[in-house]
């Protein structure tokens, strides 16, 4: 076993203390990436990583931000919510991402999940109902350096045609069953991740894989519980 001379031992100690200063919430990251992600069976490293990275706490309200890193989703207002943090380690882990993926994201919301799928993907689509937790959410992207998520304020189930194909697609709300457009809207050898089920007690999250030649397998593998998806019109700014 090596031993660090005093010198080494000194710096080491100072580079963690600057870590630490530089970054208090550090910590945190790393136990709710090891207590609650790890431990419940996430293992894919560049999840890891980017569950790592990303700052919970930049993402929630102000009255939230104690609660950042505990294992809960927290309200964000508006009636919505930002997931879980093993739930959101587990959707971006079942979408499988590469680096020359885009990304349709259904509700932003905090915009926390989008950064995540941004540290994996190439691009992030993603669209928003409700118009000021877009502009937030834009705003807390721009906050941390992410530049290659695109926010849109829209109606969800109408999908994103201009962009479209898309190589994975996220629902991060429910609605009853998965919408047409997004099987038109996802690319042969594409998947779609996402909670269904009208009730929210009474919801599973599916994966949804297109083959090359347009067949559709399907699969369930946990129950979840997520707000639902609301359909348009979009609404207004708040006064």
């Amino acid at each position: 076993m090596a031993v660090l001379s005093d010198l080494a031992v000194l710096s080491l100690g100072a580079g963690l203390l600057f870590a630490t200063e530089a970054d208090p919430t550090a910590a945190e990251r790393d136990r709710m990436v090891r207590d609650q992600i790890e431990a419940r069976g996430v293992h894919s490293p560049l999840v890891l990583r980017a569950m790592r990275e990303v700052p919970r706490h930049k993402f929630v309200p102000v009255a939230q931000k104690a609660a950042a890193y505990e294992d809960r989703p927290l309200p964000i207002g508006y009636g919505q919510t930002i997931s879980q943090p093993y739930i959101v380690a587990l959707m971006t882990e079942l979408l499988d991402l590469q680096r020359t993926h885009r990304v349709l994201e259904i509700g932003t919301g905090s915009g926390y999940q989008a950064a995540i799928l941004a540290k994996l993907a190439g691009q992030v689509y993603s669209i928003e109902i409700v118009p000021a937790l877009a502009e937030s959410a834009r705003a807390a992207l721009a906050g941390e350096g992410i530049k290659n998520v695109l926010v849109r304020v829209g109606d969800g189930y109408l999908g994103w045609p201009d962009q479209a194909p898309f190589d994975r697609i996220l629902l991060t709300a429910a609605p009853s069953e998965i919408p047409l457009v997004f099987y038109d809207e996802l690319k042969p050898g594409g998947r779609i991740v996402a909670p269904v089920g009208g009730n929210p007690f009474d919801q599973q999250l599916i994966v949804i894989d297109k083959d090359e030649k347009g067949g559709i397998a399907r699969r369930s593998v946990i129950p979840v519980r997520f707000v639902p998806m609301v359909p348009g019109p979009v609404r207004p700014e708040p006064k």
